[in-house]
């Protein structure tokens, strides 16, 4: 999740998928009850269930998000380097995205989280960077990330929380890898053998040895899912 800065409709959106009982808590809404919720179509990729920024009350950004001008071509893989520690349901969750929105705009001096997504270690996906669920709804344009450098305008950014050098990810943080991964593609038109890590592309430890050591497996997964 260490790059440099590239250079709001944001809207509330919770979209179920059979794991929406995961964010069940905390005023989570089930897709129906939402007023001008979209249905998914039976041939689709399910909808992952996503919280958007303003469901976790993100910060705004310093300055307005761009976008690329171009949709994605692939998927960047990252993990926190957080410590392996509890983000229990929706509120430790929203907890982990504020600690990282924080890092990365008072810390790195980027104008909003780098990351267009991040997952808990509890499974629950949320938009990082403001307008990235936007997009990726409409599945055309991205937003410009600031999460893997010379990455930032043609790929899509997924922080995974914890530090994955020794110990794999919880196996219902790697669930919804796979269900967030295989949505980004169907959305987008990604190729699944478009899935990376961060050292793919840059001088770093991340997403650690165990995640990146997952990822042909992650592959497979999202090309089955799809």
């Amino acid at each position: 999740m260490h790059a440099s800065e590239h250079s709001s409709l944001s809207r509330r959106r919770f979209l179920a998928s059979s794991a929406a009982v995961i964010g069940a808590g905390a005023g989570a809404v089930i897709i129906g009850a939402a007023p001008g919720a979209r249905a998914a179509s039976p041939a689709a990729v399910p909808e992952p269930n996503i919280f958007s920024t303003s469901a976790w009350s993100a910060r705004p950004p310093s300055s307005p998000v761009s976008l690329a001008g171009r949709n994605p071509n692939k998927i960047v893989v990252h993990h926190t380097a957080f410590p392996n520690t509890a983000d229990t349901g929706t509120s430790g969750s929203f907890a982990i995205a504020h600690e990282i929105q924080d890092l990365h705009m008072d810390t790195n001096g980027w104008i909003d989280t780098g990351n267009h997504f991040t997952i808990s270690r509890t499974g629950i996906i949320m938009e990082g960077r403001h307008r990235s669920l936007e997009r990726l709804l409409a599945g055309s344009n991205m937003v410009v990330g600031a999460h893997t450098v010379n990455q930032n305008t043609q790929s899509i950014g997924i922080e995974n929380n914890g530090t994955y050098i020794s110990v794999a990810p919880p196996a219902i943080l790697y669930a919804s890898l796979v269900s967030l991964c295989s949505y980004v593609c169907y959305q987008y038109g990604i190729a699944t053998s478009q899935i990376y890590g961060h050292r793919d592309f840059n001088d770093t430890e991340c997403p650690g040895d165990k995640l990146y050591a997952m990822l042909p497996q992650l592959r497979k997964d999202v090309a089955a899912r799809m």
